[in-house]
């Protein structure tokens, strides 16, 4: 087990070097000449260009930029954001609480919700349930995120007024304990995430189950005589969470910008949102920096996957 994990470890390393590479690499396709405008202003003077590329080095070869970018990064200096005129690494810092209070509440219900549903329709497959749940899981999974939320705010924040409608403007609300204590707030945007990842978590638990089921250890289990919850719960379930692991893994840089959409049509002010507005305004520096650490939290989630991929079979190790 321990030299599984530092082999994976070791690819992890490499893996987290090529994404820097390839990140810098799409960067320099820039030029930096436009680089400067969009921090500068479209009306900036042609020395005011020079000067500004100048000072931060744009001008030097691509090793050099390359080697002063890694040893930004190694020093924990993701960049600054110079619409923002704020750190990138502060600005993930006062935001990435929410983030992961969004993307985790989420994350948890849909796991928590799919699994039992999606076990029950493989139990109870080509049944009235099973046809049911199959195709809201379709319905969920081909609708976009906008049009998901939007519906929802149509439903249940104009008509029936159940829920505060979208956009977390409240000063007080705009920190983790702020939005804790304005639980309303959190509704629409997490109910549109977690509908969003469990159309994609119950389909494959649904087929992880049946394959299952079909397998000579469930069979032997039923003929010695055991309770159909503790053959489900026993041998199924285990055995059926492995590709759930797999999606649980690769969803944790979810957290950070998987709802960047959610985040934008209800105005909540996570990494995910100020991703998008980077994006919008052509500050570069906040969107590589943003780009890394999500790409660095990427190798993280599939290394947690491997891992857990380990201790539920270890035939997997060899």
């Amino acid at each position: 087990m321990t030299g599984y994990i530092i082999r994976r470890l070791g690819q992890a390393v490499i893996v987290t070097l090529g994404v820097t590479i390839i990140t810098f690499l799409l960067l320099s396709l820039i030029p930096a000449s436009k680089r400067a405008r969009e921090i500068l202003g479209t009306h900036a003077s042609g020395q005011a260009v020079q000067a500004f590329v100048k000072e931060y080095g744009l001008n030097r070869s691509i090793f050099v930029q390359y080697w002063k970018f890694l040893d930004q990064l190694l020093h924990g200096n993701l960049g600054f954001s110079y619409h923002l005129e704020i750190s990138v690494d502060t600005l993930i810092r006062e935001n990435v609480g929410k983030d992961i209070l969004l993307g985790g509440v989420s994350l948890g219900l849909a796991a928590a919700i799919a699994i039992p549903i999606g076990i029950a329709q493989a139990v109870k497959r080509n049944q009235l349930f099973d046809y049911a749940g199959t195709s809201t899981s379709f319905i969920l999974y081909a609708t976009p995120q906008y049009l998901l939320g939007a519906v929802l705010v149509i439903i249940f924040a104009e008509h029936q007024h159940l829920v505060a409608l979208p956009g977390i403007v409240d000063q007080n609300a705009q920190t983790v304990r702020g939005m804790l204590a304005h639980p309303t707030n959190l509704v629409l945007p997490v109910a549109t995430l977690t509908l969003s990842i469990y159309a994609l978590f119950s389909r494959y638990m649904r087929s992880s189950a049946m394959d299952a089921l079909a397998q000579d250890y469930m069979r032997t289990a039923r003929s010695k005589g055991l309770p159909e919850y503790l053959v489900l719960r026993r041998h199924l379930l285990r055995n059926s969470l492995i590709s759930v692991v797999t999606l649980i893994g690769l969803s944790i840089p979810g957290i950070l910008t998987a709802g960047l959409i959610v985040e934008d049509v209800f105005n909540y002010p996570g990494v995910g949102y100020y991703y998008y507005q980077a994006s919008v305004n052509g500050d570069f520096s906040e969107m590589v920096g943003i780009t890394v650490l999500v790409a660095i939290v990427t190798v993280l989630g599939n290394l947690a996957a491997d891992i857990g991929y380990a201790v539920l079979d270890p035939r997997i190790r060899y």
